[in-house]
């Protein structure tokens, strides 16, 4: 009830609760990872107008193995950042592929913001206009993202996993999963 998604995701990660220290470290960690590289703009240009969200995201998650070709060889040691860039920027591609498929401009992160609001923001926000954020959604947001965490062994896991375990670009793999 007093945790949020990244307090969860750390304890996924690291195997236990953090303390405010280590809390703070994490948060900032994430947040300075959500900001995407430009040259994705272009991926999203070459989509139709029609397209699925979901099929631009898979498309977006997939290419950030371009982005980050030193992963082709996953090694132990690139666990945390790998798992940090992921929780960071899947809600930026997420907000980004939303936005493509209503003919919106991207919203770029807010790192004054908690990951929730700032996933709120991405995606509902437009240029022109102030965005609050309306407390009932974001907890309800948090909840669900919380619920998301671990969501046991579906065949989108199961995917992912199998994916996983032939050493592929870890974007790549959660790309399957999105499939």
């Amino acid at each position: 009830e007093k945790s949020d998604f990244l307090e969860v995701a750390y304890l996924l990660i690291y195997g236990e609760l953090p303390s405010s220290e280590q809390y703070n470290n994490f948060t900032k960690k994430v947040a300075v990872h959500s900001l995407m590289n430009e040259r994705l703009h272009y991926l999203f240009q070459t989509f139709c107008n029609s397209s699925h969200p979901m099929a631009i995201m898979l498309a977006a998650v997939g290419s950030l193995s371009a982005f980050y070709p030193d992963l082709l060889k996953f090694k132990e040691a690139d666990y945390e950042l790998t798992a940090i860039r992921m929780i960071a920027k899947i809600p930026t591609i997420a907000a980004m592929s939303y936005k493509y498929s209503i003919g919106q401009p991207f919203i770029y992160p807010d790192n004054s913001l908690d990951f929730t609001e700032n996933f709120l923001r991405m995606m509902f926000a437009t240029p022109c206009t102030k965005y609050e954020v309306n407390p009932v959604i974001k907890n309800a947001l948090n909840k669900i993202f919380i619920l998301h965490a671990d969501h046991e062994q579906n065949a989108s896991t199961s995917t992912v996993r199998i994916a996983g375990s032939s050493g592929a670009n870890p974007f790549a793999c959660i790309s399957t999963g999105i499939a």
